[in-house]
């Protein structure tokens, strides 16, 4: 008897509140890398009707109009009239902005770690971005969701939404999509009933449909879209923003483990960000150089230290070649000290914008320089 086994991962769009505060976030990282590549951040944003508060510590030679930032990503994701319960033209800002602490800042002078903690990265061979096929979907109905409110107004889409995808694997490999949940805030007008075929004729099969070569989307699916009958009232107005509430969507959808460390907001100093970055881009080399078909890094580090204190793989017993010469292999290739990390994948560079990783996950996108597969030969 085949072993068939069910996963399910999420993501929310652009427009939910967490995912928001996370954009908000890294819009302002991005505004003290440019104007001084050395900047030190560490900002969280919190969200709620009518008003965004921006906290944390900053390090840096320039002047950023922090207040600008927030308003202007808040209206780039749709919010841009009192009724959706925030309005980025209208809504209080607060700052509350503190310099980072002196006594971290010796650890890092010296190319030290900026923070302790584990860091996870992996790659599979389930899609041709080397993601698991759930949360490569669940990411692919968010990023038309989004699409579809700008360039479709009448169809009644509003910013907030979460997708989730459930697949069945058969003996480890992806057979079947089991189950699509879509919950897509719309505008009361809209009657439910038909607002349900909306989401599945504009946003559901056209994404299912891409997947096809990949797995089996013929069978009887089961679809949830907004399950509770309404969802018009959404974003910050339903449910408070917070920076770093989504490390599952920004990650690999549970499928890997997660040291606990948010990504968004925080300079390459900070491993829980630049460390994950390397952990998934050695990965995506093991599996692309055909090492194995799965793969996951396990990173950790110790506060002022530069050099990881664990660095170790798993192949899950998909490997080609002994587990242990791929790990050798690794360690060999690649620089795993955040100054090496930062130099290696341009995390400050001046292409290098952070706030498109907020979006739709911060794995997966070819545009993101840790997606790179082009060491993979070198460890073949």
């Amino acid at each position: 008897m085949p072993d068939v086994r069910l996963f399910t991962s999420e993501s929310v769009s652009e427009g939910h509140p967490d995912k928001l505060a996370d954009q908000i976030s890294d819009a302002i990282l991005d505004e003290c890398l440019k104007g001084d590549p050395e900047s030190r951040t560490a900002i969280e944003t919190l969200l709620a009707k009518g008003f965004a508060l921006v906290t944390g510590e900053v390090r840096t030679e320039c002047y950023v109009e922090i207040s600008d930032v927030v308003r202007d990503t808040i209206q780039a994701v749709g919010y841009t009239d009192p009724i959706l319960g925030l309005d980025g033209q209208t809504c209080g800002v607060l700052v509350s902005i503190q310099p980072q602490s002196e006594q971290i800042s010796q650890g890092v002078d010296t190319g030290g770690a900026g923070d302790q903690g584990m860091m996870f990265g992996m790659a599979c061979d389930e899609t041709p971005e080397l993601m698991p096929l759930p949360m490569s979907i669940a990411h692919a109905l968010m990023r038309l969701q989004a699409d579809i409110k700008r360039t479709k107004p009448h169809l009644g889409f509003r910013p907030d939404a979460k997708s989730q995808v459930t697949v069945a694997y058969e003996n480890g490999r992806p057979k079947f999509v089991h189950t699509v949940v879509c919950s897509c805030q719309q505008d009361p007008s809209v009657k439910p009933d038909e607002f349900r075929e909306r989401v599945i004729d504009n946003i559901i099969r056209p994404v299912l449909q891409k997947y096809a070569d990949l797995v089996d989307i013929e069978r009887d699916i089961t679809f949830h879209v907004n399950p509770t009958g309404a969802f018009s009232i959404g974003g910050p107005e339903a449910d408070a923003g917070l920076t770093g509430r989504k490390i599952m969507v920004d990650s690999y959808g549970g499928f890997c483990p997660h040291g606990g460390g948010a990504y968004s907001g925080k300079d390459p100093t900070k491993v829980d960000r630049s460390a994950a970055y390397m952990a998934r881009h050695a990965a995506k080399c093991i599996v692309a150089a055909g090492l194995a078909r799965r793969a996951q890094l396990n990173l950790a580090y110790a506060i002022g230290i530069a050099e990881p204190i664990q660095v170790t793989v798993d192949t899950f017993g998909t490997e080609t070649i002994p587990s242990e010469e791929i790990e050798a292999r690794v360690r060999a290739e690649f620089p795993f000290n955040p100054r090496g990390i930062a130099d290696y994948l341009g995390l400050r560079s001046p292409g290098m914008k952070y706030l498109p990783t907020a979006k739709n996950g911060h794995f997966g996108n070819p545009a993101f320089p840790w997606e790179s597969t082009e060491a993979a030969g070198r460890l073949k």
